[in-house]
């Protein structure tokens, strides 16, 4: 008699966790890429989330964001991280261009119970899918930046968070009377993302 056997797409604290930071990993990547902050020639091309991925060859850089990703896992897995932003900055003037927002909504009681959830890799996979095509055709509804350029990274956390030497506390680096575009959002049942870039209103600039 023929069988089948039916599977399940178990999703951990730790799963989600580690999912999310490799998430931000390859949505930095393609935004230092698609906004030319360094150049085209520096990054080389893998495929993730079904996609073909740039990923930058600066050690530098790589060093920074594997920091960075590396860090978030471990917030993600308390349930302290609240937004990570990567902001793009006129490197003469310092001034604040372009916020790249990645909102976090975290299951409480999964943190709490350490409860497991059920969602298909598929469609995580899908709903990622969706924003770095979206942040790949920012060139289509950002404006150019005709500047030299560099970034930083913000973490917004509980106040409670033990915080490592290497992040310092900042401001905010906001936006006056910025534009918004609201992109995709993904869910994997434990962490919710949703993502919104302000960038700098020139025209509203000029008006005034």
């Amino acid at each position: 008699m023929a069988s089948r056997t039916i599977s399940k797409d178990i999703i951990t604290l730790r799963g989600s966790a580690a999912i999310v930071s490799e998430f931000f990993g390859y949505a930095a990547n393609s935004i230092l890429y698609n906004r030319g902050l360094y150049p085209e020639e520096s990054f080389s091309k893998v495929k993730k989330y079904g996609l073909p991925m740039l990923l930058t060859q600066d050690e530098g850089v790589k060093s920074f964001i594997s920091g960075i990703t590396s860090q978030l896992s471990e917030w993600l897995e308390t349930g302290k991280l609240q937004r990570i932003v990567l902001v793009i900055m006129s490197k003469a003037t310092s001034e604040v261009l372009e916020r790249w927002n990645f909102n976090i909504v975290t299951d409480a009681e999964v943190v709490e119970t350490g409860v497991i959830k059920e969602k298909s890799d598929k469609e995580i996979m899908r709903e990622i899918q969706a924003i770095m095509r979206q942040i790949a055709s920012c060139v289509s509804y950002l404006p150019c930046l005709d500047e030299a350029c560099v970034f930083d990274v913000l973490a917004y956390t509980d106040k409670d968070t033990t915080v490592p030497i290497a992040w310092v506390e900042s401001d905010a680096k906001l936006i006056n009377n910025p534009q918004m575009v609201k992109l995709h959002s993904f869910d994997t049942k434990i962490h919710k993302v949703d993502t919104i870039v302000s960038y700098k209103n020139d025209e509203w600039e000029e008006e005034d």
